[in-house]
This record gives structure tokens, sequence and C-alpha cells, in this order.
């Protein structure tokens, strides 16, 4: 089943950092990336702070992240959403799927999980998925609820029976045996989100809502038509599609940026004790993040604003075809 957007849609793009600590180079990246984006296009460019997960977030931190994208002259053209005052809309939005059979509780724990495949001779891999192994899908079996999941085992079996070729042509695809899309920068992308995830969570164990969630809710709300973000996040997208389309929702058209790495070859992040960037040196932390995502040198542009207008004209020109 092929979906997307009928007809032009005015542009639409954001930035949406965890406050989890302030800015650092790898968040700068693609921070500019989806400001450079919707200024090439000629379209608006948000800011979405999510502090869904209020237990991981510092005090201060969004007000510090705000503040870190002024000084670097990337100003929101609306004031910025905070996923922590939305949790009725989430709510609503996973009573709708309750309603469609496409949501149910869980009362696994991870060592459920975990019990479950290696039973299946699954062996626990670092940094790989662990598949849902579907035990709540017919339900607790007298458990006590802790989670809910989409049931992406069942919307997915309903799709038709396999996907052509030229499916990796379109934006996106869905069909019984996986979803496609294609990434602006990664070019053709395809991930079997039943067998290789899984029935994935809506709302954590802990009452959280899980990401999967509130991203398209949000994405929704907010009218977004393009996602630039981090490469770390593309194996999310197609969790993504498939609840859209779910909940009749549009699709965005996504890039994923290329991740800064650390010396040991890990992403760059808080959790690594990446520093903050340098906000007393806009142009010099910009001038760092364009150069990771391949655009030229500010030269003798020693003028903020002129930087930016030159890296806004260089991305058009690498990425505007691609809109």
């Amino acid at each position: 089943m092929s979906l997307g957007h009928a007809g032009p849609t005015p542009y639409v793009g954001r930035f949406a950092p965890s406050p989890t600590g302030p800015l650092h180079a790898g968040s700068l990246v693609a921070a500019l990336a989806s400001w450079l984006d919707a200024r090439a296009a000629g379209g608006l460019w948000l800011v979405r702070i999510e502090d869904v997960d209020l237990p991981r977030c510092q005090a201060g931190a969004a007000d510090r992240i705000l503040a870190q994208l002024a000084a670097c002259g990337l100003l929101p053209d609306e004031p910025p959403l905070y996923q922590s005052q939305r949790g009725a809309r989430y709510q609503q939005v996973l009573d709708d799927l309750v309603a469609l059979r496409l949501a149910y509780p869980c009362a696994c724990t991870r060592r459920d999980i975990d019990a479950a495949l290696a039973a299946q001779g699954l062996a626990r891999e670092r940094h790989v998925e662990r598949p849902y192994p579907g035990t709540c899908r017919q339900g607790l079996q007298g458990r006590a609820p802790r989670a809910w999941r989409f049931h992406a085992t069942e919307y997915q079996s309903k799709m038709p029976e396999a996907l052509d070729n030229q499916a990796l042509e379109a934006t996106f695809s869905i069909a019984s045996n996986g979803t496609c899309w294609t990434d602006r920068r990664l070019g053709p992308q395809f991930q079997d989100v039943a067998d290789q995830v899984g029935d994935f969570v809506l709302r954590r164990a802990d009452g959280l809502w899980a990401y999967q969630l509130a991203v398209v809710v949000d994405d929704a709300d907010q009218r977004v038509t393009h996602v630039v973000r981090g490469e770390d996040l593309a194996d999310n997208t197609p969790r993504q599609i498939l609840l859209q389309s779910a909940l009749g929702l549009a699709t965005p058209r996504y890039l994923h940026t290329p991740l800064v790495r650390a010396a040991d070859g890990e992403k760059l992040s808080k959790q690594h004790g990446a520093p903050a960037i340098d906000d007393s040196r806009p142009l010099q932390a910009l001038a760092d993040a364009a150069s990771a995502l391949g655009l030229p040198p500010a030269g003798k542009e020693n003028y903020l604003p002129q930087a930016l207008a030159l890296w806004v004209k260089a991305w058009a020109q690498n990425y505007n075809s691609t809109l």
C-alpha cells in the first residue's frame, strides 16, 4: 500500500532536542541541518522540547538549549512546544488505538522478554533491538498490566503480500513483509517491523509516554512535513510510519544526518559526557557543524548572518531536489 501527501504542502520542519543537558557538537549538527533545510525551502522551522522522559531531564536545560540556539542565530518561527504538557493528547491517541484493537496492555518485564527470546534460541546482542516475542498479544493471563504496545504484527499483516521493486522509489510503502521508505540522504531503506522489532511500546511501565507515540502525535499536530534528524534515529522511522498509517496521519519526508563521533568511535552524546558547545563563539561552533554536514567553510564570512546565508545556499544545492 503506497501512501503519501497529495499535492504540494507548505514546508514545516522542526528540531526536537531532549533537555537532558545542553546542546553539544552532535546535536548542533541536527539543529543546523533542520534549520537550513527549512530556510532553503522557504518554510517554517519549529522547536519542540522533548521532555516527556522527565526523570532524565535536567533542570534549566530546556532554557539553556533555547539560549544556545538563539546565540547561533537559529530562531524558531513559533513558540516551542513542550511534550511534558501534552499527556492528555497522547492518552486520547492511545485510546483511539485501543478502540481500533491496535494497542494492548503488556505485563512483561525486560527479564521476561529476555527469557522468552532465550527460549527461542535468540541471544541478546549489544546495540541490537530486542524483538518483542508477543507474550501478551492474546491476553495477560492473570498478570497485572505494566505497559501498552502497538499491535505492529497485526497491522502489518493486513497489508499487501509483498513489496515490488518500484516501492523503493516511492516516499514510503507498507506491505505484509515490511516497510520501505526513501531517506533523502541515505536512499532506499527497509525494515520488517513485525520481525525485527515486534509490537513496540506506546506507554512505558513507569507510566511515561514512549518516544514513538509522542513524536508521531507531535509531528502531526505541528503540521510537520519534513523531518531532519540524526542518523541514529533512522531505524525508528518504519515504526513511526506504521503508527502514522494506522492513525490516518500524513507521513513527513525524512532526512537523517551524519553522526558526530567521539574518539572511541561511539556517537557523541550527553550520556557519554559530550561537552556543551561554546555559545560565546557561535560562528566557530556552527562552522564545525557545517563541516560535519559536508558544507563549505565560512571562509571570509566572519559575520554570523552571512555565514548562515552561505550555508543555506549550499544546502539548497545539495538537497532541494530531494524535497
